[in-house]
């Protein structure tokens, strides 16, 4: 039952410029995806600073350090709006979509992966639409709870 590797009729072309060009490709894309997580990291840092600070009074941790975070932001307005809030997410927005289309164009593997998870979606569309309340429902008691303690 076991079949040798080198008799299948899978062949391999590892020349030496293949092989260079896939890790390049691979520490681009890990570069680009670091880029973009630290573009966003200010703006999404900012977001999660304007829900911590209601959920408890203003004495109380996270609360106090989040109202610490936000201040900060509207007291710069230019490093803190124009910067961390419309620049960064900006250039993460255009260079995560350049990345995208391109690697869309070039990589047929990566259009078929895409083609087959669009159809498992449409084949089990009921259990994920169940999936997908359930998760919302456990969110929506999870706010109402944390609004019930904290008041």
């Amino acid at each position: 039952m076991h079949q040798d590797f080198a008799s299948s009729d899978l062949t391999v072309d590892l020349t030496a410029h293949c092989t260079l060009r896939y890790k390049v490709s691979m520490n681009l894309k890990r570069s680009v995806a670091t880029l973009e997580i630290l573009l966003v990291f200010p703006a999404a840092l900012f977001m999660i600073a304007l829900f911590l600070r209601n959920v408890q009074p203003a004495p109380y941790e996270p609360a106090q350090t989040a109202r610490h975070l936000v201040d900060w932001f509207a007291a710069r307005p230019h490093i803190g709006l124009d910067l961390f809030l419309i620049a960064l997410p900006f250039s993460a927005l255009v260079i995560g979509a350049t990345t995208m289309l391109r690697t869309w164009r070039r990589d047929p593997q990566l259009r078929q992966v895409a083609s087959d998870t669009v159809a498992a979606f449409h084949a089990h569309l009921s259990i994920l639409l169940i999936a997908a309340a359930t998760f919302v429902a456990g969110a929506i008691l999870s706010i109402v709870a944390l609004h019930m303690i904290t008041d």
